[in-house]
C-alpha cells in the first residue's frame, strides 16, 4: 500500500510507525504547499463531525472532498466484489479499505481542490467542492486507476488475464455464468 504512495522509494523494510510518520509528513508538506500556492491561511486540519459549518473554509472543503473520495473508493471496492473492511494501513473499521484506497488519491484530488475552493471564497463550499472533485476524478481517470490499484494490491503479479475486462457475468441459476447486458428473453431457460 505504501509502495503505491512512495513509488520512487523502497519502503519494504520500514515499520508501520515509520511509514505512518512519513505519510503524515508528506501530507503536512502538501497542506503548506497548497496554502502557499492559493494564499489560503492554514494552521492545521481541524473539524467537528457534528458541526460541519464550524470549520474554516479550507477545512470544510477538505472534509467534503475527502468524503467524496471515500464514496468513490467504496463504490469501486464493492463493484469489484471486495470487502470495504479489509485494511492494510487503516484497521478496525468497517471501511478500512475504503480509507486506504481513497488516501491514494487525496494528495492529487482532495487537497488541491479544497484549497482552490477555499481560495475562491465559495458561498457553497460543499456543492462547489463536490463538483470540483467530480471534474478532477474524471480528468484524472480515477475510477480506472482505482480499479487497477485495487487489483494490483489484491491479485498476484502476472494474473492480469484472470479477469475479463468490461464483462459483468451473471449466474444463470444453474451451472453456467453468462455475460450481463444481453437480452435473454429469446433463450430457453433450463428450469
Amino acid at each position: 500500500m505504501y509502495g503505491l504512495r512512495f513509488p520512487e522509494e523502497d519502503v519494504s523494510t520500514a515499520t508501520m510507525q515509520q511509514l505512518r510518520g512519513k505519510e503524515g509528513a508528506r501530507v503536512r508538506r502538501l497542506y503548506r504547499a497548497h496554502a502557499e500556492r492559493t494564499g489560503v491561511e492554514w494552521s492545521k486540519r481541524d473539524y467537528d463531525r457534528a458541526d460541519f459549518s464550524s470549520g474554516s473554509a479550507v477545512n470544510q472543503a477538505l472534509s467534503a472532498a475527502t468524503t467524496c473520495l471515500y464514496g468513490i473508493a467504496h463504490a469501486v471496492i464493492v463493484a469489484l466484489g471486495c470487502s470495504p473492511g479489509l485494511g492494510f494501513v487503516h484497521t478496525g473499521h468497517s471501511r478500512s479499505f475504503v480509507f486506504d484506497i481513497a488516501d491514494l488519491y487525496k494528495a492529487e484530488i482532495a487537497i488541491p481542490v479544497a484549497f482552490d475552493i477555499a481560495a475562491a471564497d465559495s458561498e457553497d463550499i460543499p456543492g462547489d467542492t463536490r463538483r470540483a472533485v467530480r471534474d478532477a476524478v474524471q480528468d484524472g481517470q480515477i475510477l480506472a486507476r482505482c480499479t487497477r490499484d485495487i487489483q494490483r494490491l489484491l491479485l498476484p503479479e502476472g494474473d492480469d488475464d484472470v479477469l475479463e475486462w468490461n464483462v459483468v457475468r451473471l449466474w444463470d441459476g444453474g451451472t453456467r455464468s453468462v455475460p450481463a447486458g444481453k437480452a435473454y428473453d429469446d433463450v430457453e431457460v433450463p428450469w
